[in-house]
């Protein structure tokens, strides 16, 4: 393949990783986030720091683990052989699913801090209004925590676009399929193709500060020092 088609074919397919897993993880994070910005249990403390994991983690380890979950022998990959859907490493949507673990703390943070931020008194008023409790999450609290929605989707795309360790782990290496910029990039220096390796990297170097120049410029809470 030649080289600035596999370099077009990486790109395009890390660009639709990282769409389909912040979809999921917005879908996913939201719920959890509100659960721990809402709640009193004594599991609070146990599910933040599940969430929090990826954070500490080498990913090498998350994608081990995932892998042997995944795999013909763990719980994950004998229920998806028994539903007829085959294995899932080393497939796109093992990519997914591995990115959406890896990536769900950059999500879950900042929407359960813009929850938390809301406070009471706006969901007691709706509450005096008649308004139930789940047309008071979404005509208030939702509204209102728009900018940690904001930022955590920039966060969540932009941090599975970076990914390299836990998407060789599960993913490996095959065009088309699984081969994701960074590890095209990687791919590039091991061949000595510095050159084409500059391209790639100097994209994600833009990417990463565009990335953070948005979060600075649009979010309003980091714009009052919040």
């Amino acid at each position: 393949m030649d080289s600035h088609v596999a370099d077009f074919a990486a790109v395009w397919l890390t660009l639709k990783l990282a769409t389909v897993v912040t979809i999921l993880l917005l879908i996913i994070g939201t719920p959890i986030a509100w659960w721990l910005a809402r709640t009193c249990s004594a599991l609070k403390g146990v599910v933040g720091a599940v969430v929090a994991l990826p954070l500490v983690l080498p990913p090498t380890v998350i994608g081990f683990y995932l892998l042997v979950a995944m795999g013909p022998q763990g719980p994950v990959g004998q229920f998806t052989q028994s539903l007829g859907l085959g294995l899932l490493p080393f497939s796109f949507p093992g990519l997914v699913v591995g990115s959406v673990f890896y990536s769900l703390p950059f999500v879950v943070q900042p929407i359960q801090n813009a929850f938390e931020a809301i406070g009471e008194r706006p969901l007691e008023v709706a509450a005096t209004l008649r308004a139930s409790p789940w047309d008071a999450f979404w005509s208030v609290a939702v509204p209102l925590a728009r900018p940690g929605f904001i930022t955590g989707a920039i966060l969540g795309f932009a941090h599975t676009v970076g990914e390299f360790g836990i998407v060789l782990m599960i993913g490996g290496n095959i065009p088309d399929k699984t081969r994701v910029v960074s590890v095209q990039i990687y791919d590039h220096v091991e061949a000595m193709e510095y050159a084409q390796a500059h391209w790639l990297a100097g994209g994600m170097v833009l990417f990463s500060f565009l990335v953070l120049m948005a979060l600075y410029t649009f979010n309003p809470a980091r714009r009052q020092g919040v």
